[in-house]
């Protein structure tokens, strides 16, 4: 599975928290403590707001810790809110469109898990995209499909129940295949200015994923990148965080059923 950190407060050089600590992004590229898969290789990406609207991606195939430049920018690149994502493919091709995260106008998303069996429902997922955004169906995951369903689902005014709404609908389309295959969706969504994050799973277990705040700075990570382990909070599984500037962090249960008739 994939390894990944959401960063959401004051404007920083990315390095502090994705190649400086001891415990990196880019070490666990390479030796991921609490993830299946304990080499995240299939490519990287970085994503993050400056002057635009939209944000702005680095995405690369090869591995993290083989990329000479991503150290340089990491370290020149400052922003006040940016993702950054190590894969491990559950078995769509690796190419840069299948590299995290993915932007659509001003939002961005990057996944941790899969859906379910993806060759048995991916045509019922990939209806769930309106067709003014399937246009920015760019790659073949099931992560890009499931943010530009989320988007249609209506983002734009509640971003937690669309996502809510969309797991539900996932869920069900999982179940009526007949899979014993899981929905493990650990994700970070963001407009730009507010920044949620989600750990749900249906049919296994959940995905890990902690947060740490201080202040108005929030980081959400997959496994904690350095040694101070009582400042990490692990996210309950079924919730969603919620990250908004001059407002507390909220932790919200994800309130949804599974439909029964999804097939």
């Amino acid at each position: 599975m994939c390894r990944w950190i959401a960063y959401r407060g004051e404007t920083i050089a990315l390095e502090h928290y994705v190649t400086a600590p001891s415990h990196s992004l880019i070490e666990q590229s390479i030796r991921a403590l609490e993830s299946t898969a304990s080499t995240n290789g299939d490519g990287f990406g970085l994503g993050w707001y400056g002057e635009h609207e939209e944000p702005g991606l680095y995405r690369e195939v090869r591995p993290a810790w083989s990329d000479e430049n991503l150290r340089h920018l990491c370290r020149h690149i400052r922003s006040h809110l940016f993702f950054a994502h190590v894969r491990a493919s559950t078995g769509t091709p690796t190419t840069r469109p299948n590299c995290h995260p993915f932007a659509c106008g001003r939002w961005m998303f990057m996944h941790n898990g899969q859906i379910g069996d993806w060759s048995l429902i991916r045509r019922k997922v990939e209806a769930l995209i309106p067709d003014e955004l399937y246009k920015y169906r760019i790659g073949t995951t099931d992560s890009e499909a499931v943010f530009l369903a989320i988007l249609g689902a209506g983002a734009e005014r509640d971003p937690v129940s669309a996502t809510a709404r969309t797991l539900a609908t996932l869920a069900g389309y999982v179940r009526a295949s007949g899979t014993r295959e899981p929905l493990r969706f650990t994700a970070a969504l963001t407009d730009g200015r507010d920044l949620y994050a989600f750990r749900y799973v249906y049919n296994g277990q959940a995905n890990t994923l902690y947060y740490r705040e201080s202040g108005d700075n929030v980081v959400l990570a997959s496994e904690p990148f350095d040694l101070r382990r009582d400042m990490w909070k692990p996210v309950p599984p079924g919730y969603a965080v919620i990250s908004r500037a001059g407002r507390p962090l909220e932790l919200a249960p994800l309130a949804m059923e599974v439909e029964a008739a999804a097939g």
